[in-house]
């Protein structure tokens, strides 16, 4: 319901626009430039909560994780010049993952501008190609109209971040404005013409592949695209960190195709004689750099549904390329009448062999292996536990020997942002406390957010949070020895205790060395973040050579200096 016409500060117009849209949790890490924003939130604790955090790299990423988690905007909120520098991280993770988010910066006043003012940012310029729109508010009677603009931009079609900067003075200045209604998705929906082309594309197919990636997906649309492929029997994989749109255990599942990706799936995409790719963009890590299909014009025929109708035909022309939601695309093949499968049957059967393959146990060097801590976590976290990861080689041994078995089970970065691990899974484990949440960091990863445990601890989300330590930034040394063998120079890294680290922001602290210790660490983790609520951290310290499941450091080492003669 709009409010009685009356004037109000830009600052409370704001915060009753955000209430109109329905937010309820909004991330900040607080500043002058927008004290008038704060003191309007003072009214409205108890419809929004606000997470304070302690870097505005962590609250963007936190705000980016909520918009991943809920399908709805993730607020976030930071100050001029440094604060909106910092932030920038989230937002372009928001933009590469099509994740809807706005980010609202204080700026300097409009009697300011151009004047390279204190900590003025011009911020059309420097967000421009990281966000879907940028703005500036500079009269207070049009706050309404632009955050209403704001959240229909996020949530239509392709989803992303908004970036608004919120003038000091217009903040503070008053007017007498209409609240709108609350924003609607607007998304597109595929027509029958496209259904039945797309049916009889399939009838004519021996080798078929369904590659599930992108965001607008919900837990019904993920339901019936599984009652389409089971109805259909053709086998499915899922995009670069995209792992829980399809159940990993499913027999018609055949793994992730991104970073890493098993060989045997990657030749499996190029021998395919048709992909239909549904809500994936088909960017470098699904692709494998743009070599899993030809550009322009793939050698497979190419079916390619999307919610953004520019990203189709972008990179890769296609035979059928429909502009569709994927709920609605989702709701329209589990009506389709389905076809006999007989043709390719035993394809499915042997991609999904092939992934079984795949993901057997993997021996490495040390007492810690990385294998049997993820089997034990496959055990023992139930369905709906979320994990969430940054970027680095630590994160490969997640997404290739974990099985995501639920939608919104995995919170991972496809724009290969380090540091998300840590903000991510606070923001899950705030927004729905009762479900288990893991955060898995390598030692790198971790500390580039690490100060936000205090975050965690403060609002008494009781993460576990898991540090795998080998000592060096691990996927950097990797492609160092790759390319210059046995110059090892700017990837080693001298790491604190983390045991000790963790105890200092009131949290619970384990170090694992051997494998039989993690069990019991584990457990010991979850049974203290619960009596005390406060998060709980388990240091893994694993041999350096230990840095892929499929080859260690010298043997890298040893390939490059036989390839150099």
């Amino acid at each position: 319901m709009k409010n009685e016409l009356k004037s109000r500060t830009g600052g409370q117009l704001l915060v009753d626009a955000l209430k109109v849209h329905g937010v309820d949790t909004a991330f900040c890490v607080p500043g002058e430039s927008y004290l008038a924003v704060l003191d309007a939130l003072y009214d409205a604790r108890e419809a929004i909560k606000l997470i304070v955090c302690r870097q505005e790299g962590g609250a963007a990423n936190m705000a980016e994780a909520y918009g991943k988690l809920t399908g709805k905007p993730g607020i976030c909120m930071v100050t001029r010049g440094p604060g909106a520098t910092n932030a920038a991280i989230g937002v372009h993770t928001a933009y590469q993952d099509s994740t809807p988010m706005i980010l609202l910066i204080g700026q300097v006043g409009s009697d300011f501008v151009e004047r390279e003012a204190f900590q003025e940012v011009d911020y059309r310029r420097m967000y421009g190609q990281m966000a879907k729109w940028v703005a500036s508010i500079d009269r207070v009677e049009r706050v309404p109209e632009y955050l209403s603009h704001a959240f229909h931009c996020a949530m239509s079609g392709r989803k992303g971040p908004v970036v608004l900067a919120l003038p000091e003075d217009m903040l503070t200045q008053t007017a007498v404005a209409a609240d709108t209604d609350p924003y609607q998705e607007v998304v597109a929906h595929p027509g029958a013409g496209d259904v039945a082309r797309l049916r009889a594309l399939l009838t004519g197919a021996l080798r078929p592949l369904v590659i599930l990636g992108g965001s607008g997906w919900n837990a019904r649309a993920c339901a019936e695209m599984r009652m389409f492929i089971e109805a259909n029997g053709l086998p499915a994989g899922c995009a670069f960190r995209f792992q829980d749109l399809f159940d990993n255990t499913h027999a018609n599942y055949v793994g992730d195709i991104g970073i890493g990706v098993n060989p045997k799936l990657a030749q499996r995409v190029k021998d395919a004689d048709l992909l239909l790719v549904i809500g994936a963009r088909l960017g470098e890590m699904t692709t494998s750099g743009y070599t899993l299909l030809s550009v322009p014009r793939p050698a497979q025929k190419l079916i390619h549904v999307h919610a953004g109708a520019e990203e189709l035909g972008r990179v890769y022309q296609g035979d059928l390329l429909i502009n569709s939601g994927m709920p609605q695309i989702a709701a329209a093949l589990a009506a389709m009448a389905p076809l006999e499968a007989g043709a390719w049957r035993e394809w499915t059967a042997a991609a999904h062999a092939d992934y079984l393959d795949w993901t057997k146990r993997r021996t490495t060097p040390g007492k810690l292996q990385l294998w049997d801590v993820l089997d034990f976590l496959r055990q023992r976290l139930p369905a709906d536990a979320i994990l969430a990861n940054g970027a680095g080689n630590y994160s490969a041994w997640l997404h290739r020997f974990y099985p995501h078995r639920m939608f919104r089970t995995q919170l991972a970065p496809t724009s290969g942002a380090m540091g998300y691990g840590v903000p991510a899974a606070i923001a899950a484990k705030i927004v729905q406390p009762q479900r288990t949440v893991v955060s898995w960091n390598g030692d790198g990863c971790f500390l580039m957010c690490g100060q936000e445990l205090a975050t965690a601890a403060q609002y008494g989300a009781k993460v576990i949070f898991i540090v795998v330590n080998n000592g060096m930034y691990g996927t950097i040394r990797m492609h160092q020895e790759r390319e210059y063998p046995a110059r090892v120079h700017g990837t080693a890294l001298a790491n604190p205790d983390f045991v000790q680290l963790a105890r200092a922001y009131g949290a619970h602290g384990e170090l694992v060395e051997e494998t039989s210790q993690f069990a019991a660490a584990f457990e010991r983790a979850l049974n203290a973040a619960e009596a005390s609520d406060k998060p709980a951290l388990i240091e893994l310290r694993i041999d350096p050579q230990a840095i892929t499941p499929n080859i260690t450091l010298d043997a890298l080492r040893e390939q490059a200096l036989k390839r150099a003669g």
